[in-house]
């Protein structure tokens, strides 16, 4: 090899955006962005994923999402959910909300949100798996699996680069992609923010979640269920194996110590600790599963854009699994940014300037924020002992149970139908 081809400098490949993290909202926003007709590179550090028939396996796997109908609405709109369908999604109409240290209880409805379903639970390797394939198989991705990304470079001055040029990702392989806009949708940890050096501020909720997979003795009859134990909030998710309405996906937040009990029980004596702290409203609970322990931390960026760089998903919020609204509030993101984004493109504006995302900014920060600030609210309300707040908290539960209006605006609320939503979720 000659001396001026072993320093050659790498070849760096272009595209119109170029997206750190393949999970549901980073694949997500690919597939808006490509169907738009942009070019994207997807980056992703983990091997290619499973295909939606090996994602799916006997049991279902442990992490799950409570899709709202704007979500549905959204994967329908990518191609996703037509073959979701086909796999295994479990629809729930009614919910149940009680506070197990006293009275009160809380019922909702489809018919009362005037909804035809509130959701449907399903497994995120399934969502991810259905979204892969709409991306891999566009001719306008191009995906990288198995790399990390180096560094972040930030391209010099302040001069519109909406045409050729701008920041460019140097990839642990060597290669080099550059594009007017960067997303970091690379996870609650994301090391593509903290190279862009933003900040976060962090709310350790004190509570770690152990999850697993369930068999009840009664069926759970399409309808999901949250009981508050001493503060602690333990959810069974309604899941459908094979016609089989009698299994659930359970979360359980509680302390550390707790978490790290359970985690280390026999299947047999945790399914025990399950039923009799559900007040065996399902009866007797068998495990089918181990269980999977993970701490919880609420986390939101101080901005979650910067010229020619913006943040989705878990890289811009993470927040307690209680309303089960996480993977909501990520898609949200993607499908908002790519309006934005795919707006001016169109128009020939430059898309990756600070003056395009901060309308996405601004659009989403709001709803995030109030989520965030309700979860935090409902574990102080529901953690404190004092009497006369244990009894406000039951009265105001059993009175909201009565009022079917109100149940309705909140009901209307949970399933996603906030504020001016994008076309692809309409």
């Amino acid at each position: 090899m000659d001396m001026d081809s072993s320093i050659a400098k790498p070849r760096v490949e272009r595209f119109e955006a170029v997206i750190v993290g393949g999970g549901m909202v980073g694949t997500a926003l690919c597939a808006l962005l490509a169907q738009a007709g942009m070019q994207v590179a997807l980056v992703e550090a983990q091997p290619a994923p499973l295909s939606l028939d090996d994602a799916t396996g006997e049991l279902p796997a442990p992490r799950v999402s409570a899709l709202t109908p704007v979500s549905q609405r959204l994967l329908t709109h990518l191609g996703a959910w037509p073959s979701m369908r086909q796999t295994r999604v479990t629809p729930y109409r009614g919910m149940q909300v009680w506070d197990a240290e006293g009275s009160g209880e809380i019922a909702f409805s489809a018919d009362e949100a005037g909804v035809g379903v509130l959701g449907h639970i399903v497994e995120n390797a399934i969502t991810q798996a259905a979204l892969m394939t709409q991306v891999m198989h566009h001719p306008n991705v191009s995906t990288f699996f198995n790399v990390r990304v180096q560094s972040l470079q930030r391209a010099s001055g302040n001069a519109p680069n909406h045409t050729v040029g701008g920041d460019w990702l140097v990839l642990d392989d060597g290669r080099q992609l550059q594009a007017p806009l960067i997303v970091a949708a690379d996870g609650a940890h994301s090391a593509l923010r903290e190279m862009a050096g933003i900040e976060v501020a962090s709310d350790d909720m004190q509570q770690d979640a152990v999850v697993t997979t369930v068999k009840c003795a009664k069926p759970h009859g399409g309808t999901a269920r949250q009981a508050f134990i001493d503060g602690r909030p333990l959810a069974f998710l309604p899941l459908t194996v094979k016609g089989d309405d009698h299994y659930c996906s359970i979360v359980w937040s509680t302390t550390a110590e707790h978490a790290a009990q359970l985690s280390e029980l026999s299947q047999q004596a945790l399914g025990d600790a399950l039923g009799e702290a559900f007040g065996y409203r399902l009866g007797a609970v068998t495990v089918c599963d181990k269980a999977h322990r993970f701490p919880l931390v609420q986390r939101h960026a101080r901005h979650y854009v910067q010229p020619h760089f913006a943040l989705v998903g878990d890289a811009a919020h993470s927040i307690h699994p209680l309303a089960g609204q996480g993977v909501n509030l990520g898609l949200m993101d993607a499908a908002v940014l790519a309006e934005e984004v795919v707006h001016a493109w169109q128009r020939g504006a430059p898309w990756g300037e600070l003056s395009t995302l901060r309308r996405y900014e601004r659009r989403r920060r709001f709803d995030n924020s109030a989520m965030l600030g309700l979860m935090k609210g409902f574990k102080v309300l529901f953690g404190s002992h004092d009497p006369a707040l244990t009894l406000a908290r039951n009265l105001g539960m059993s009175s909201m149970n009565q009022l079917v209006p109100l149940k309705r605006v909140l009901m209307r609320q949970a399933t996603g139908e906030r504020g001016r939503l994008p076309p692809s979720c309409r």
